[in-house]
């Protein structure tokens, strides 16, 4: 989507950016995430962006299995745009940057609550073995296991995706 293909890096982060990173396709999530938006003319009127942009924004998140692109019930000129399982993914992802944006650049109109109970939510980062809360500076990238392995046998993995740890799996 950003035209710039990071071909000679092994980054899931460039790899996700490929698909989420331009200004325009994180305000589309937020809307779609938070808003409930699913329609043209709802991201369009809420985001005022160009038709041509939201239009290519919009394709680039079906094809991608971020959204899933369905007709209207009895207009079958119009569409709805619903996120799908990888899309709905993305929640926490905005929620980061969303808090990130509230703590350095100032506070923004919303907060997240907990739909049950109406309390704040809180995102945590906390260690899959010893299930303890990690700092950022108590955080470090290391090569996956699978990936060293691949490395030092000389079998290349460049684009390759890797599967995740098994502390990674793990769910909260």
């Amino acid at each position: 989507m950003l035209g710039q293909l990071y071909e000679g890096e092994d980054c899931s982060a460039a790899r996700a950016l490929e698909l989420v990173g331009e200004r325009w396709s994180l305000l589309i999530l937020r809307d779609a995430l938070f808003r409930h938006s699913t329609r043209f003319a709802e991201f369009q009127r809420s985001l005022r962006i160009a038709p041509n942009i939201l239009a290519k924004r919009l394709d680039g998140f079906v094809s991608a299995g971020i959204l899933d692109k369905r007709p209207r019930l009895g207009r079958t000129d119009q569409h709805d745009y619903v996120l799908t399982e990888m899309g709905m993914s993305l929640k926490p992802v905005v929620m980061a940057l969303t808090a990130w944006g509230d703590r350095w650049i100032g506070p923004g109109p919303v907060v997240f609550t907990h739909a049950e109970c109406g309390g704040l939510v809180d995102q945590v980062v906390r260690c899959g073995s010893c299930d303890r809360d990690a700092a950022p500076s108590a955080i470090a990238a290391t090569v996956r296991e699978d990936r060293h392995r691949r490395q030092s046998s000389g079998v290349g993995i460049a684009g390759g995706g890797g599967s995740r740890p098994r502390a990674a799996r793990r769910r909260r």
